[in-house]
């Protein structure tokens, strides 16, 4: 559903800290969203500023689900299903849409940590078009390094071939669909769009912002790369830890829309958010992958590991060499991953004690691990800092199949 109506919708069912008081979103909107946890916040009275703030809607996976219209059980294969089978959305004009004075003052972004290099926008999909792939939208924080002007965290990924390509006007979409804010997060071939997928996911609106086109979001700045470069960072990561200072590309904002009375989405750094939005996509590739060598029942990347390091993948164990293969695949599909467990279908994946115990229980080292040296994740401290090589370890806790099963069993009565 669209942004303020699952806001509204929290607020209804009781779900939703409303926070009144004057805040500062400089340093002080951090410590009120983490101490409230996972809950969805929204702050009214923003320091130097007119437009509230909303945070933590998409916290966990039952708010998620929630903004989808689905059950929370159902919520991997619903996004397999709409990677598997995209839908174009309508496109509308911008009518219920304001221009506002091109001045990211303006605006509440907030500065989350004192080592930050800036204020930070964390919620912005990017949306840019090209000719012979059609429309991309993906996440890039953006750091604010003038009244008009940010410099931006690019990957060498679709939406910077697509710049590569002459394509410098996108639209920067801030308060967005459910869908779209988890499908822009998911990485699928170049030629399939993000945009087609979160229609298929939950249907959506593309607003046509003279000649760029952007999903109903509440913020929508049209902008252009400039060919500049400038200093991106410091910047706290998913690891919540410091992630490197580089040269990025400058973007300038031309023109900014908002609906009546916007919402600006802050995605806290390292919080439950942050975390659920770009880890979850990736239990969808894990998943996928897996599946072509063995019956998968559920995909978990662990909060401990950052919702991106370390995942756990329940399997129904029918050949001894399952569980390597599944290590094997898991790492396939999302490179980053440093530790794979992989248990049976009794092991809770949702309860670290239940894992915990899978591994007391059912894990010999000599046996039943698997270690290679590989090229990881860039927001893993640990790795090689030129090389990114990383050591990774994957075990198998699944019950012997040489060995009586009973024995294995966790007694109840």
């Amino acid at each position: 559903m669209l942004f303020r109506e699952f806001v509204r919708k929290l607020e209804k069912d009781g779900m939703m800290v409303r926070e009144d008081r004057e805040v500062d979103p400089v340093l002080q909107i951090t410590k009120l969203i983490r101490s409230h946890g996972d809950r969805p916040i929204i702050f009214s009275n923003l320091k130097g500023s007119e437009i509230e703030v909303v945070s933590n809607i998409c916290s966990s996976r039952k708010l998620l689900s929630m903004g989808l219209g689905i059950k929370e059980k159902d919520l991997l294969k619903a996004i397999m299903r709409s990677i598997d089978e995209p839908t174009r959305p309508r496109v509308k004009d911008k009518d219920g849409y304001t221009e506002m004075e091109c001045n990211l003052n303006l605006l509440p972004i907030p500065k989350f940590y004192s080592s930050d290099g800036g204020r930070y926008i964390t919620s912005g999909v990017a949306v840019i078009d090209d000719e012979e792939y059609g429309l991309n939208a993906s996440y890039h924080r953006a750091m604010v390094i003038g009244r008009d002007r940010i410099v931006m965290r690019i990957l060498p990924r679709d939406f910077h071939r697509y710049i590569e390509r002459g394509n410098l006007e996108f639209a920067f979409c801030i308060g967005n669909p459910v869908s779209v804010m988890i499908s822009s997060a998911i990485s699928v071939e170049i030629e399939k769009s993000e945009l087609d997928i979160a229609n298929s996911l939950y249907p959506i609106d593309l607003i046509d912002f003279d000649g760029i086109l952007a999903p109903e979001a509440e913020i929508v700045m049209v902008c252009k790369i400039t060919g500049e470069s400038a200093k991106e960072g410091p910047f706290v990561d998913i690891t919540q830890t410091l992630d490197l200072i580089r040269d990025q590309p400058v973007a300038k904002i031309e023109r900014i829309y908002v609906k009546p009375d916007p919402l600006f989405h802050a995605i806290l750094p390292a919080g439950y958010e942050h975390r659920l939005l770009m880890g979850l996509p990736r239990e969808v590739t894990i998943f996928k992958e897996v599946s072509k060598v063995c019956d998968v029942v559920d995909v978990r990347l662990t909060p401990g590991g950052c919702s991106w390091l370390h995942a756990v993948v329940k399997i129904r164990k029918r050949k001894p060499d399952d569980p390597r293969n599944a290590i094997d695949h898991a790492f396939k599909g999302h490179s980053s991953l440093k530790h794979v467990f992989v248990v049976d279908e009794d092991i809770d994946i949702e309860d670290p004690e239940s894992i915990e115990w899978a591994f007391a229980t059912r894990f010999q080292g000599d046996r039943d691990m698997i270690m290679k040296r590989e090229r990881g994740s860039s927001l893993d401290p640990s790795a090689d800092p030129k090389t990114r090589e990383t050591t990774k370890m994957g075990f198998d806790l699944t019950i012997p199949m040489d060995r009586e099963r009973r024995y294995f069993e966790r007694v109840e009565e």
